[in-house]
């Protein structure tokens, strides 16, 4: 029996597993990440030695498949968040992304600058590496569909789509410290100019491409009966432009895909109005979508939907394949990940550094305490601080990513486990108590 055949079955049997299983999986206090990587595990050197990924020679396209299937994901999450722009609950966004990730990267520094003796560099890119949430992992905690308001949700999601790339900054300016020039950074200032050009041209590159690709696309279709039908085309390929265009002018792609979600929602709702997408289209038969694809009053929606729906179920192939790449690095690297001086650092991020930043940002904010404090435990990590480990890996080389990768892999293990097992337990018990 080949590998080949070998790979086809165990991928089958994952597959079906988890189709059939799901329920259980959603009952339980356990997630389908927790599963994938558990399997990587086995898969990995530690064990059976199926999947044994060489992150060294390999880590341009390892980076570069983890990169694809985040900006997935943050297209996903944006496209998720119909609310309206001036609503307050973009400021719990603002705040989340903003002072939390920034006071939670200050905390960490000081532990392991002092804590684990690291240099300044190294300490600050492993507490930028690890600040930002993942968006991947995050199924239990995002919004459950397009219009959903539930404050915490609301929040999760958010933050999980914007610091991502939010984070981008610090992980230059850290490895502007550690010897490896990046734009500007050879001089304060224009280093400050080059951040604040990242982030607007961000922003305006992927609220343009959003906008104009469905102006295009729906103006096509209602008026002359062109572009119809592969909403899938149209959801990757909107990432990519936003993604490519924003990485030649040297912003911050990230932010470009997620607002580029943002935008596509904004331009439904402008369409739709206060009626939710999945009820203007609830009525339209199988055999009718074309229609609807046509319809000035709904191809909006419609084209909105199909791109949401085809992102999401991307994106749990997405979490799937990665999880497994994930625990696959962790079965060979598991060893150096079993020491005390890796593992209360991750301890501290989740127990201390985190509820810091949250707690310090949501002063005055709408959420009460308990939202508060499930806002400061459910900070996920996962794809996105794997991303950033195999790009600091790439950028400043090994001896860098030595000092910090083992804590980095021990803090995602950990983030699976422990907010894994609890999710569900904690928001079951606040939805009822909200009930």
């Amino acid at each position: 029996m080949t590998i080949e055949a070998v790979w086809f079955l165990i991928v089958g049997a994952l597959l079906v597993l988890m189709a059939v299983g799901r329920k259980i999986v959603e009952r339980l206090p356990m997630t389908g990440a927790m599963v994938y990587l558990a399997v990587g595990f086995v898969l990995g050197p530690a064990c059976i030695g199926l999947l044994t990924p060489n992150v060294e020679k390999d880590v341009h396209l390892l980076r570069i498949l983890t990169e694809a299937g985040l900006v997935v994901s943050l297209f996903a999450i944006g496209m998720y968040l119909r609310i309206e722009l001036t609503d307050s609950l973009w400021r719990l966004t603002l705040r989340l992304a903003g002072p939390a990730m920034l006071i939670t990267i200050a905390v960490m520094f000081v532990a392991a600058r002092w804590g684990l003796g690291l240099a300044a560099g190294p300490a600050l890119l492993l507490a930028s590496v690890l600040a930002p949430t993942d968006p991947v992992l995050a199924n239990e905690l995002r919004v459950e569909k397009a219009g959903d308001d539930e404050p915490l949700r609301f929040a999760l999601s958010s933050e999980g789509g914007l610091n991502d790339g939010a984070a981008s900054p610090m992980v230059f300016i850290a490895l502007a410290l550690c010897g490896v020039h990046s734009l500007g950074s050879d001089n304060p200032w224009t280093f400050a100019l080059a951040i604040l050009w990242g982030l607007a041209s961000s922003a305006i590159i992927g609220w343009a491409f959003g906008t104009g690709v469905v102006a295009l696309v729906t103006r096509l279709r209602t008026r002359y009966d062109h572009a119809l039908g592969l909403e899938g085309f149209l959801a990757l390929g909107l990432v990519a432009l936003a993604y490519g265009a924003t990485l030649i002018v040297d912003g911050y792609a990230f932010i470009a895909v997620f607002v580029a979600g943002v935008a596509v929602r904004r331009q439904e709702m402008k369409a739709t109005g206060d009626q939710a997408p999945s009820e203007a289209l609830e009525e339209i038969e199988r055999g009718e979508r074309e229609e609807a694809a046509k319809d000035p009053e709904l191809a909006h929606a419609y084209m909105a939907e199909s791109m949401m729906g085809f992102s999401v179920e991307m994106e749990r192939f997405i979490e799937l394949g990665l999880m497994l790449l994930i625990g696959s690095v962790v079965s060979a690297h598991s060893r150096e990940m079993l020491h005390w001086y890796v593992i209360w650092p991750v301890l501290f991020l989740f127990l201390i550094a985190r509820p810091i930043g949250t707690t310090l940002s949501l002063i005055g904010s709408s959420l009460d305490s308990h939202q508060r404090f499930l806002s400061a435990w459910l900070g996920l990590r996962g794809v996105s601080a794997f991303y950033y480990l195999l790009f600091c890996l790439e950028q400043a080389g090994k001896p860098i990513a030595l000092e910090i990768g083992p804590i980095v892999l021990a803090a995602i293990v950990l983030s699976v486990i422990l907010h894994g097992t609890s999710a569900t337990v904690l928001l079951d018990r606040y939805f009822h108590r909200r009930d």
